[in-house]
């Protein structure tokens, strides 16, 4: 297990695991509408059993090493998460993803969790291009990829339907060596 403080304000990023079901399903639960504006992180999980499920379905992917599943926790309490969609070591690319409920919005958790994680990417498992994708209506999400210095890789317009709308997907991009130029400067 692990617990990597991310500032001084009780944030913390964690393990998120197959037996957390039940704090996963009451987080879930108090976002489920928040998260699900852009989102359909967790709609299948209604009760601690398909919690369970869908955990499991990540640790599974951990042990693949095809991905993960980390959550983010404020003074004690499970308010949102990150995760790596797609993982793919031989080819040095992923897919980075969050999810959030009210009370963890509006702080910089998943912004100074994503670094944790693609620090983590770059430096430890050598992947060279880490992607982001949300709906062009997800403006928080869009500004997470900027905040992370990510670029603009394109826009597929319509590209698939939520909640009975047909919704552009931006995507975007840093390759290793622009993550490794941009977190040279700040520590200067």
């Amino acid at each position: 297990m692990y617990a990597i403080p991310l500032g001084d304000d009780g944030a913390e990023l964690r393990s998120l695991e197959p037996w957390h079901a039940q704090e996963f399903l009451a987080h879930l639960d108090r976002g489920r509408e928040f998260i699900g504006q852009h989102i359909p992180f967790g709609a299948k999980a209604v009760d601690v059993d398909s919690a369970r499920e869908l955990l499991q379905s990540y640790a599974d992917k951990r042990a693949a090493d095809t991905g993960s599943l980390h959550g983010l926790w404020l003074d004690g309490k499970l308010v949102g998460g990150v995760l790596f969609l797609h993982f793919d070591a031989e080819r040095g690319t992923c897919e980075v993803g969050c999810w959030l409920e009210p009370a963890g919005s509006g702080r910089g958790l998943v912004t100074r969790a994503m670094r944790v994680l693609i620090d983590w990417a770059v430096d430890e498992r050598g992947i060279h291009r880490v992607e982001w994708q949300a709906s062009s209506a997800n403006e928080p999400s869009i500004n997470v990829a900027r905040r992370l210095g990510m670029r603009q890789d394109g826009v597929l317009r319509q590209s698939y339907p939520y909640r009975g709308v047909r919704q552009d997907l931006e995507v975007w991009s840093v390759l290793a060596p622009e993550w490794r130029e941009a977190r040279a400067r700040t520590e200067r």
